[in-house]
């Protein structure tokens, strides 16, 4: 197969891929990161597809990169997820000439996987949030309980991230399962 074919198709897919991540999330610097790190993966690819070590060196690099940028904590697994896939969409581009149609079928099912994967249709109900709450709940089943009442919801896990028993507050991460698909998500709750 023509390396520019592949370098089309790695093109299309994270186009594709990218105006999906920014209608769903709606953030724009990431958009330019994923289109940024697949084009340096798949030119970077390419010029390594030459050499004898195409493959060692690929996969040297995905994991170089991915380590690089994976410390940042601004990153959701959602958009962990999406760049690992723009990673991936240039690897496949730049060293899949030898395997032909594999590598434009690799495409498609990396991008396949993310528009199924992250619909928004999808476990509407199972939610995630951080919650600070203005009063220290040291007892569990009392905050699992009133987590519940306020987030209208049943609490699958809860993790506390901070208790202060002298400013009177708690930090929670919790899970929870929303009683109907329509209850609004909220971004960050603060109870009394």
């Amino acid at each position: 197969m023509p390396p520019i074919l592949l370098y089309a198709v790695d093109l299309v897919a994270v186009a594709l891929l990218t105006v999906v991540y920014f209608r769903r999330h709606h953030r724009r610097d990431l958009v330019a990161a994923y289109l940024g790190v697949n084009v340096g993966v798949l030119a970077v690819a390419s010029v390594l597809s030459a050499s004898a070590v195409a493959a060692g060196l690929g996969l040297g690099l995905f994991g170089v990169l991915s380590i690089i940028r994976l410390r940042s904590t601004e990153l959701s697994q959602t958009e962990v997820a999406y760049y690992f896939a723009a990673l991936a969409l240039g690897l496949l581009g730049g060293l899949g000439t030898a395997a032909g149609w594999l590598g434009v079928a690799g495409s498609a099912l990396v991008v396949a996987v993310l528009l199924v994967a992250d619909h928004p249709r999808l476990m509407t109900r199972h939610r995630s949030e951080v919650v600070v709450l203005d009063r220290a709940i040291a007892d569990r089943t009392a905050l699992v309980a009133h987590l519940e009442q306020l987030l209208g919801g049943q609490v699958r896990a809860v993790s506390v991230q901070r208790l202060d028993l002298v400013n009177d507050s708690t930090w929670v991460e919790v899970r929870y399962e929303a009683r109907s698909a329509q209850a609004a998500q909220p971004a960050e709750v603060t109870a009394p």
